[in-house]
């Protein structure tokens, strides 16, 4: 009988040829924020895994927190985008964009001139990030979302989906984890919001719900998923009480809006705190589509909780970098190539598109 990991599964619209995800990395090498022949290449190389989620993709140029990543909403972009899901399509694979706005994790010379650095409150990132110009620099206090400004950018989110189906993609997964705009709302520790956006667990929640709900709408919830992070400490999240309820509620209520997958991350094996048994299993039994997992999984490991049914696939990430025949090599016990952290973010081809393909 052949592994679950390696047999095909049905994802909404689309069959995956296998149950292995590369999970979405930043890469930084979208000069201008537009997508270009070298992240096309890329892409193709890894084209193998059952799907391919893209680095987060800013839906709006206040999304653009990072240096040289990649934007969704304008034609420039889709154009360049579309180089990468014909160039992914003609190798077999299938393809998502993740649709990822930074909010507060930000710098201002990352960002065009007339763009604003949002958040749901005005609570500032401790720490600095690199700039091209400056290098590293200390993160600003970001500007409170005014009711218009949160509408405006729920309806970038829809926008950047509707361009990502035009530009090929076979879906979208909106980036609701590792500490950016949509789980600044979620986490009270961040949004100390007084309105209907923050507060009680559903006020906190009625951000990412909207954008998911109004996301599926426009480009059907088969096409839509999402990544969450419960317990993660990327970007200022901490733990806070309550927690784990407000991740069951999400989980049920993302069923209720027809999205395809949840995206579940435990950084645990990059020393976060472990994902706590009760929230994996109330995200499991309340959300009725796909569950991804993602999180310091080996080839054993991820067939083990296949199948054990506690996830439907699996999500791998730093070794898709080095290792662009990951899926023949796991599957043949292959020995991986690890990756130089010192070109995880740099310009260029190298430690990008320069890696042995076999």
């Amino acid at each position: 009988m052949e592994d679950l990991l390696f047999s095909p599964y049905k994802l909404g619209l689309i069959t995956i040829k296998n149950r292995i995800v590369m999970a979405p990395m930043t890469r930084s090498r979208a000069i201008g924020n537009i997508p270009n022949e070298m992240m096309a290449e890329y892409y193709s190389q890894r084209a193998d895994a059952g799907l391919l989620i893209t680095e987060g993709t800013s839906p709006s140029p206040n999304g653009l927190g990072y240096a040289r990543i990649p934007g969704l909403f304008n034609q420039g972009q889709l154009n360049g985008w579309r180089k990468v899901t014909d160039a992914v399509h003609r190798k077999g694979g299938n393809i998502f964009i993740q649709l990822m706005h930074t909010g507060r994790v930000s710098h201002p010379l990352n960002m065009p001139v007339d763009a604003k650095i949002f958040a749901p409150s005005s609570v500032i990132l401790k720490g600095e990030t690199w700039t091209d110009q400056k290098q590293l620099q200390p993160f600003p206090v970001p500007q409170e979302m005014s009711n218009d400004d949160i509408q405006r950018t729920i309806k970038e989110f829809v926008q950047s989906a509707i361009l990502a189906v035009e530009a090929g993609f076979d879906g979208v997964e909106l980036h609701g984890a590792n500490g950016y705009l949509i789980e600044q709302f979620i986490n009270p520790l961040v949004n100390i919001r007084t309105d209907q956006y923050g507060g009680s667990t559903e006020n906190r929640l009625r951000f990412v719900l909207e954008i998911a709900k109004k996301t599926a709408e426009a480009i059907g919830g088969e096409r839509l998923g999402i990544r969450i992070s419960p317990y993660g400490t990327s970007n200022g999240m901490a733990f806070y009480e309550g927690i784990d309820e407000t991740y069951s509620i999400l989980a049920e209520k993302l069923s209720r809006t027809g999205l395809v997958y949840i995206h579940m991350v435990d950084h645990s094996a990059l020393g976060a705190p472990p994902v706590s048994p009760s929230v994996k299993e109330a995200i499991r039994r309340n959300f009725k589509g796909t569950l991804i997992l993602s999180g310091g999984y080996d080839a054993i490991k991820a067939e083990q909780d296949l199948k054990e049914m506690k996830g439907d696939l699996i999500a791998f990430g730093r070794y898709f970098i080095s290792n662009p025949s990951f899926v023949n090599k796991l599957k043949h016990g292959q020995e991986l190539q690890e990756a130089d952290q010192s070109t995880f973010y740099s310009p260029g081809v190298k430690g990008y598109t320069d890696y042995p393909l076999n």
